[in-house]
């Protein structure tokens, strides 16, 4: 959709997902601290107003919810585009060298090839955040289930559990460090209102997303002719 020389990238239900999923990844990050306990040691709980991050019932009431959103939001993401048929953010042969490329480009060294709606470093960056955040919902669920008298898991399985969703944490953390630093680089910038408005420069998109940009007036002739034709 385009509209007033801007080309809508990210629709509501996209950017409600994408916030939601940030903020229950944050909250989950800090209850999982909280639960260590980290906080109490190094004296947060000693700022005025933040007694409560020493309390383990209160954050785990809080990695709970926030857990509760975080799959929720996954689930609505995955059925949400599988619904529309939009794979677009699938990773594809050749991602690596293209994002090889891209990186060079930004620096000055040769020029981006043509992409389309993702660049090939976003679409493995997505495969990374999946992994790390399919890594801390498999992980949470045995944690979670653990507690139930009618399962029984070992002392050793739930150690490596733990230690591999605590793992899934770093990861996350590394990539949304990688994801926010991304941003600092000036081709990319454009791209960060579009997670509040949902639209993006259509000049942007002619010169960084050319296949994006083909593929969408193709698909706007097509309609032209099933229009005229009917």
């Amino acid at each position: 959709m385009t509209m007033n020389n801007k080309i809508l990238r990210h629709s509501n239900a996209v950017r409600v997902i994408h916030w939601l999923t940030a903020i229950s990844i944050f909250l989950l990050i800090f209850s999982g601290i909280g639960q260590m306990p980290m906080y109490k040691r190094y004296m947060l709980s000693e700022v005025i107003g933040m007694g409560w991050t020493a309390d383990y019932q209160v954050t785990l009431v809080i990695h709970y919810i926030a857990s509760v959103i975080l799959v929720t939001a996954v689930a609505f993401h995955l059925y949400y585009h599988f619904l529309r048929k939009e794979f677009n953010l699938i990773p594809k042969r050749g991602d690596i060298r293209e994002s090889i490329q891209i990186i060079k480009a930004m620096f000055g060294k040769g020029e981006e090839p043509p992409s389309e709606k993702y660049l090939a470093e976003q679409r493995i960056a997505y495969l990374y955040i999946a992994f790390s955040v399919g890594l801390l919902i498999i992980t949470g669920f045995v944690k979670v289930i653990k507690n139930f008298a009618f399962f029984s898991i070992s002392e050793t399985t739930m150690i490596v559990i733990t230690l591999l969703h605590n793992i899934g944490m770093v990861l996350i953390m590394i990539g949304i460090i990688a994801h926010v630093a991304a941003f600092a680089i000036k081709a990319n910038r454009p791209l960060v209102k579009t997670m509040f408005t949902g639209y993006v420069d259509e000049d942007y998109v002619k010169h960084r997303h050319s296949l994006w940009y083909q593929q969408m007036n193709s698909k706007q002739d097509d309609k032209d002719q099933q229009s005229i034709s009917s």
